[in-house]
């Protein structure tokens, strides 16, 4: 038994293990430990956009594989107008054009130029491009006023990527920018990762459909439909598995079958401090238990276990609480069986708009809004709404600080 499994639960023991809380990073290391990361599949460039690289992509060519032109213009040799100006430009004798898509098998030498459009290939003998601005066609003679440098204009043949360049390395997430290179390179296809299919259970005897009317004592269902969306924006596939409602046995049934068919298993509601954690009692029936409490408000009765050798996360059913866990938690979770190294976090730097004073001894995670670099906390209990609505983000303050002063610096991870 590691530091954290829970073989038997009764109610000493469930609230012994509650007030061991861990700290977030504590809880993310241990979501990143039970990510698996899922198969591979190949699919068309044009549908990949967002997903993960499953094999590094490496170019076999140079590219673009010839001397092309940057600029419309005169193809010549750059020493014949080192000499150029105004009011005396050098003289060259036009013997031919490129049109795009087209070679030039005939040499240029010194004294000659040859116009190519931007994007056309340099024709062999020209190391320089004169811009067409600063030339002046006469009959069969060119007049180039201004000078150029060897390669000016000249895009070189591997000047984008080198054959065996490793452009994209395994665990890159595929953006629309990166769609064009793929298929500039001759890839039509990409080997990526599948999509993680994380099961959702929402848990809770007072909870009704969205579109129901809730009777009196009732609320509606929120948190599936903030979890599948949140899975959505992480590139992950969400997997409804309804309501149940505080059955023990019909919890475990479900949770078990989910977590047969998914990658993952996250269940809204019945996450709680006391001996009537149904969703705890569930897990710890089939699975394993690995954290009961993280050092986090709002958040804290979070459950991390496993079932069948998949993650099941218990989730608080407060909204405010869901979102702030799914941020801070189950993304790297995501991440971790999306083989995508952990995403950068958008901070800004602000000052807090007023003093604030602080529970010491528990990580604070303050909800802010941001207007004009001023950070102001939206306060508020967990099972409000309109907290999420209003606030672009958290600060995240330590355990042992005692509050915050109105002008102090902070940090706001936006969400």
């Amino acid at each position: 038994m590691n530091m954290y499994e829970v073989p038997e639960i009764d109610s000493s023991s469930h609230s012994q293990l509650f007030f061991t809380v861990v700290s977030v990073d504590e809880a993310v290391a241990i979501v990143k430990k039970m990510a698996k990361q899922t198969e591979s599949e190949t699919i068309s460039i044009d549908i990949a956009d967002g997903r993960v690289l499953a094999e590094p992509i490496t170019t076999m060519e140079d590219i673009p594989g010839f001397d092309k032109s940057w600029k419309d213009g005169y193809a010549c040799v750059a020493s014949d107008t080192y000499v150029a100006s105004e009011s005396s430009p050098a003289i060259l004798s036009l013997i031919g054009s490129i049109s795009m898509g087209k070679t030039m098998q005939q040499q240029i030498n010194p004294g000659e130029c040859v116009y190519v459009p931007t994007g056309g290939q340099i024709p062999i003998g020209a190391d320089a491009v004169v811009m067409i601005e600063y030339a002046e066609v006469i009959g069969e003679k060119v007049l180039i006023h201004q000078p150029v440098v060897l390669r000016e204009n000249i895009i070189a043949k591997d000047e984008d990527f080198k054959k065996g360049t490793t452009i994209y390395s395994s665990g890159h997430t595929l953006r629309l920018q990166d769609i064009g290179v793929l298929a500039s390179i001759g890839k039509p296809y990409a080997s990526v990762r599948k999509s993680p299919r994380v099961g959702i259970i929402s848990t809770g005897i007072e909870l009704v459909p969205s579109e129901a009317t809730p009777s009196i004592g009732e609320i509606r269902d929120v948190n599936s439909h903030l979890i599948a969306t949140f899975l959505q924006r992480q590139g992950a596939t969400a997997v409804k598995y309804g309501i149940i409602r505080d059955d023990h046995k019909e919890l475990m049934v479900v949770i078990e079958k989910a977590s047969k068919e998914c990658d993952a298993v996250i269940i809204s509601g019945g996450s709680s401090k006391d001996h009537n954690d149904v969703t705890l009692h569930a897990i710890a029936s089939i699975g394993t238990i690995h954290v009961h409490g993280i050092s986090i408000a709002p958040g804290k009765p979070t459950i991390i276990g496993e079932c069948y050798d998949t993650p099941v996360i218990g989730l608080p059913g407060h909204p405010v609480s869901t979102f702030m866990v799914m941020s801070l938690v189950v993304a790297p979770l995501i991440e971790g069986m999306k083989g995508t190294p952990s995403k950068p976090i958008s901070n800004k730097t602000c000052t807090i708009a007023t003093d604030l004073k602080l529970e010491v001894g528990k990580a604070q995670y303050i909800r802010v809004k941001v207007e004009n670099e001023v950070a102001t906390p939206i306060l508020g209990k967990s099972g409000l709404l309109h907290t999420l609505i209003h606030s672009d983000g958290i600060i995240q303050l330590p355990s042992n600080k005692e509050g915050l002063v109105k002008g102090e610096k902070v940090e706001v991870r936006l969400w």
